[in-house]
């Protein structure tokens, strides 16, 4: 376990943040509807690599990671960062009229507990099917998709009142994702050790994937879309699936560090440049590093019980939950170093979450504590801990920055 990071090391990071929020006109993070700049939402051709313009120019080739992009899907706002469409306050315009709420689903009372972002008070809180996990924006981002992993059935929500619909039918939903072309829902059955594709609106099965590991959980998309990457939490194994053929391509192992237990990997996170994939492993305390070949760059022990994975308004940083010593540790991109740990006053047991629309505060909930945590971004500290149903998981700030959504609690492109 890491010592805390000096105080000074933590301004570092906070300044980083706040300029970004400040350069991007972003809104406070209590309001009701937050404010929102312009974004774009139309797709353009994918840019093909060239060296030189028809003035002679030089002109940068696209990188490899964004080239050959899966049909359908919108082109990168950026070819050098994946995530260039989450910045502070760049929500669609579908989005702009949405309720401003948390939402967290209670996977041990059965209930989704809404939240106000501006006054820190519970809005409402309503029965769902049994042992919610995530709360998931639609690929069109129009619904909100409580996933009942053992009730077996996925409730909607209308994010413009936040008032929840009449339940779907589907096979054991722990988790639920999108392609990155809208085409469809990938639900992780992590007990039928299955992946399957549905119909992202009335979510009918078009095509089911059995997969050679248990409990399929977590997953993230290339930067091209032509692949994705799910972690298997119970046999510490990494899969490598492709989008179009819908065929797992690649399985690996992750190797156990030095007297520790067997791997057990949970959320994954492309980086901006589209080159690494982070994998956060709750058993060995900390984020392997991939390649997209299924290849492991290096290790980085972050804190005991790693979970979550988040990466800020600006592209800058990844914050990392560290579940069972109640700490969120800041990682750099550019070195792959960290930077900072936050910790929770008085201990937690921070998990899974997201960040406000202008990126100043960190939600996330306290899955041993009944609670969830409103952190600032700028400073670590804890601005609110508010009381919630038994197990606490999946929390989904919304409406989030993005045009279209990849799924989980927010993974928004």
């Amino acid at each position: 376990m890491k010592p805390p990071r000096s105080a000074a090391l933590l301004l570092v990071v906070a300044v980083a943040l706040a300029t970004a929020g400040c350069n991007a006109g972003s809104s406070s993070a209590g309001d009701d509807s937050p404010s929102t700049t312009p974004s774009a939402t139309g797709s353009s051709p994918s840019p093909t690599p060239t060296t030189s313009s028809a003035s002679g120019a030089s002109v940068r080739p696209t990188p490899a990671a964004f080239r050959n992009l899966l049909p359908g899907m919108p082109a990168p706002l950026s070819d050098h960062d994946v995530w260039a469409a989450d910045g502070p306050g760049r929500l669609a315009p579908v989005a702009r009229h949405y309720r401003y709420l948390v939402y967290v689903p209670n996977s041990g009372s059965n209930t989704v507990t809404e939240i106000n972002p501006r006054t820190y008070q519970v809005v409402r809180t309503f029965a769902t099917g049994t042992e919610p996990q995530h709360v998931v924006p639609s690929w069109d981002l129009k619904t909100l998709w409580v996933n009942n992993d053992l009730g077996n059935s996925l409730t909607p929500i209308d994010p413009r009142t936040g008032k929840p619909g009449r339940k779907v039918y589907v096979h054991d939903p722990y988790n639920l994702y999108f392609t990155p072309d809208g085409k469809y829902a990938v639900v992780m059955a992590s007990l039928d050790r299955e992946l399957v594709f549905r119909d992202p609106h009335t979510m009918a099965i078009r095509h089911v994937t059995h997969v050679p590991c248990y409990g399929v959980n977590h997953a993230d998309f290339s930067a091209n879309g032509r692949y994705f990457l799910v972690s298997c939490e119970f046999s510490g194994e990494m899969l490598k699936v492709d989008t179009v053929t819908k065929r797992v391509v690649k399985v690996l192992r992750l190797p156990p560090r030095p007297g520790m237990p067997q791997p057990k990997p949970q959320d994954v996170k492309l980086s901006p440049d589209g080159r690494t994939f982070y994998v956060a492993d709750m058993m060995s305390d900390g984020v392997w590093l991939l390649d997209g070949q299924l290849r492991v760059k290096r290790f980085i022990e972050t804190g005991k019980g790693a979970h979550g994975l988040y990466v800020t308004r600006d592209s800058k940083h990844l914050l990392i939950t560290n579940r069972d010593e109640g700490s969120i540790s800041v990682l750099t991109f550019k070195t792959n170093k960290l930077v900072a740990k936050w910790r929770i006053p008085g201990g937690g047991s921070p998990d899974m979450g997201g960040l406000s629309p202008d990126g100043k505060v960190f939600w996330v909930s306290g899955r041993y504590n009944a609670e969830i945590y409103a952190i600032s971004t700028r400073t670590g500290h804890l601005i609110r801990r508010i009381p919630v149903g038994s197990g606490p998981h999946g929390l989904c700030v919304y409406p989030q920055p993005g045009r279209y959504s990849l799924g989980h609690t927010g993974v928004m492109r």
